[in-house]
């Protein structure tokens, strides 16, 4: 008994060593822990104090640039501010973009690019390709086309590689087809082009043409693409049937699928959600379903985007009823409806003229914690409007500014147009000073609203 008592004793006294050893261990991690926390918070107050630096700076050099002309040389009080950053000239840029409109966009391509060269000239800085793409956007915003294209030479010559954004930026700015069929032939013979991550310069090219919807670009690219001897991977597939789609030959989007099959490749993702707009939007709900099962079947497990997709295309249809069903599978499948999904559900029932279950279907997406987008409060608004409920469409507007939603051009041309339309006219430009208040520019709602 004795010599287990002994034992006891060393067992509680090593067990008591041990906890001793803990405790020490967690108060030097606690303490590590509040020096690294204190740290956090320094180097957050340190990069605030910077981003608000240089947004005064930004500030400065504007007031200073617009002061430029006759008697005044702007860039010889610029040189005077001290350091300039990439930061600094993005910042400027930037602020210079956003204020372009149809009364002050020449002098605004003139301010902007007297800054970006003043600003290259300076000692330890050099321009990145992302300055030339904002530059370059100042130009095209300001129908400034032939600088934009020396500017791209120039950026060339200075040994800066273009890449898709390059590309977007020049496709945007071409009217015709014949010019915009230059572009991409300058693109595809291009050394400095750089397509990463994309397999070829095709794909990149592709891709971007995809996101502009420059669908008949899209054909005639990947003719030249199988001429010049590129073989379609599953990126090119659902490219080239997207636009066969979207241009409603849908003969040869059953041929390129059939093709892709033969040639090996299996649908991913992509492919399937594609599919499933195309079944939807053709008002064949019972062939989704099966898709969606054969999906289940290969290892895709379909996702929220999948079925919203699917419910957008039906909508599109005019099948509210399968829209309903899907979004009830798509909550028992496990998935949970976000912003989009909830705001396509909205809208189609707004258009269908069923503002009751649009506004049950808004007070549900709230209820379990989805917040709406600027979409989706346009879809309201619309819906209140075509119901006549004005004030409360006025109120909802002023809702989503004071849970942090800006309003955006549709927003109040929808508002708007009801309200004219009602022959509330005087409500209308209430709506119209309250818009003016909160930063918007009148001249460029006009121009937008007219077109």
């Amino acid at each position: 008994m004795a010599i287990m008592s002994k034992m006891g004793l060393g067992a509680l006294r090593i067990s008591l060593m041990n906890l001793g050893k803990v405790r020490k261990l967690t108060m030097m991690w606690r303490k590590r822990l509040q020096v690294y926390m204190i740290h956090l918070v320094l180097r957050g107050t340190l990069l605030q104090e910077r981003v608000d630096g240089v947004k005064s700076d930004a500030e400065r050099i504007l007031e200073i640039l617009h002061q430029d002309g006759p008697g005044f040389d702007a860039k010889q009080v610029l040189s005077d501010l001290g350091v300039v950053s990439g930061l600094l000239v993005r910042e400027v840029l930037f602020d210079i973009l956003k204020t372009i409109n149809c009364v002050n966009k020449n002098r605004c391509a003139k301010l902007g690019y007297k800054f970006f060269v003043w600003s290259g000239e300076q000692e330890n800085y050099r321009h990145t390709a992302n300055t030339y793409h904002m530059m370059m956007r100042i130009f095209a915003d300001s129908e400034e086309f032939k600088a934009m294209w020396r500017l791209v030479d120039e950026m060339i010559e200075k040994g800066y590689s273009t890449t898709a954004r390059t590309f977007n930026i020049l496709i945007c700015t071409c009217g015709g087809a014949g010019l915009a069929r230059k572009v991409v032939e300058r693109f595809i013979k291009s050394k400095t082009f750089n397509y990463r991550p994309f397999k070829h310069s095709f794909n990149a090219i592709l891709h971007s043409l995809l996101t502009l919807s420059q669908y008949r670009l899209i054909e005639w690219v990947y003719q030249q693409m199988l001429v010049e001897g590129h073989s379609p991977d599953v990126l090119t597939y659902n490219i080239i049937m997207c636009a066969k789609f979207r241009l409603g030959k849908l003969d040869q989007f059953h041929g390129l699928l059939d093709e892709m099959g033969r040639s090996g490749f299996s649908p991913d993702f992509h492919t399937f959600n594609l599919l499933l707009h195309v079944l939807g939007k053709g008002d064949k709900p019972l062939a989704a379903l099966k898709l969606l099962n054969h999906m289940k079947e290969v290892g895709v497990d379909p996702s929220v985007l999948h079925f919203t997709t699917l419910i957008d295309g039906l909508s599109r249809a005019g099948n509210y009823e399968a829209c309903q069903y899907f979004f009830n599978e798509m909550i028992k499948h496990g998935c949970v409806p976000d912003v989009v999904c909830y705001t396509v559900m909205i809208t189609g029932y707004v258009v269908a003229g069923q503002f009751d279950k649009a506004q049950e279907m808004f007070t549900d997406m709230i209820h379990k914690g989805q917040l709406p987008n600027v979409f989706t409060y346009n879809s309201m608004i619309r819906g209140l409007c075509m119901d006549r409920k004005y004030e409360e469409a006025w109120l909802m507007l002023k809702e989503m500014e004071s849970k942090g939603c800006t309003p955006n051009f549709l927003v109040y041309t929808t508002l708007v147009g009801y309200l004219r339309n009602a022959g509330k006219l005087a409500e209308a430009h209430e709506v119209i000073r309250h818009m003016v208040e909160k930063g918007r520019n009148p001249i460029e709602y006009s121009s937008r609203a007219a077109s």
